[in-house]
């Protein structure tokens, strides 16, 4: 599965993307962020990650900035499990490309792909309280607070730190020219 949008290019991850991965997740500032990624981030991690099975549900994307020439790798966004189980977005942006919509950009794609490819009917998503930027991302791409804040173990922190944790309802985003709306046939059925 891929995706591209105005200035984007997502599509999963190939062995040979490793070293652009390490390199582009390697600073302290992104992988703090992050629950599952290590810190330091070195190229057998990005091995690791890039040869890791995936369920369906659990799309992964790396994300490349569209220039004249080839793609540059500037991040990854995708949909995997939280803690409880439930499947969650997660993103990342390599820090020269912060603050120019990337993520926002990136996670939209994420969205659309989420209802209307693999059909889910709800995503979680969070973020840790000293990282405010991403929750306004959440916001743009239309989660809710749930009014939750938990801990999350960052595995670049080496500890917990406190998550704000989101929601967001994909029946409701569904248009009515869906053709078959699970999330409405479950309404029906109650």
């Amino acid at each position: 599965m891929f995706a591209r949008t105005e200035r984007l290019l997502l599509r999963p991850g190939w062995a040979e993307d490793a070293p652009a991965l390490a390199r582009a997740i390697g600073e302290e500032a992104i992988v703090r962020n992050l629950a599952s990624a290590p810190w330091p981030y070195d190229l057998g991690h990005a091995r690791a990650f890039l040869d890791t099975e995936r369920r369906p549900d659990e799309a992964s994307f790396l994300v490349f900035r569209r220039t004249a020439g080839a793609p540059r790798l500037i991040g990854s966004a995708g949909l995997g499990r939280n803690p409880d189980g439930a499947i969650e977005l997660g993103y990342w942006i390599s820090r020269p490309h912060w603050g120019l919509g990337y993520a926002t950009e990136a996670g939209r794609a994420i969205v659309a792909i989420a209802r209307d490819a693999l059909r889910l009917k709800r995503i979680s998503a969070g973020h840790f309280l000293d990282n405010p930027a991403s929750g306004r991302v959440l916001e743009k791409l239309g989660f809710t607070p749930t009014g939750a804040v938990a801990d999350r173990y960052s595995c670049g922190r080496r500890e917990a730190a406190p998550s704000k944790l989101f929601a967001l309802d994909l029946c409701a985003e569904r248009s009515e020219a869906v053709p078959f709306d699970p999330c409405l046939e479950m309404a029906a059925a109650a």
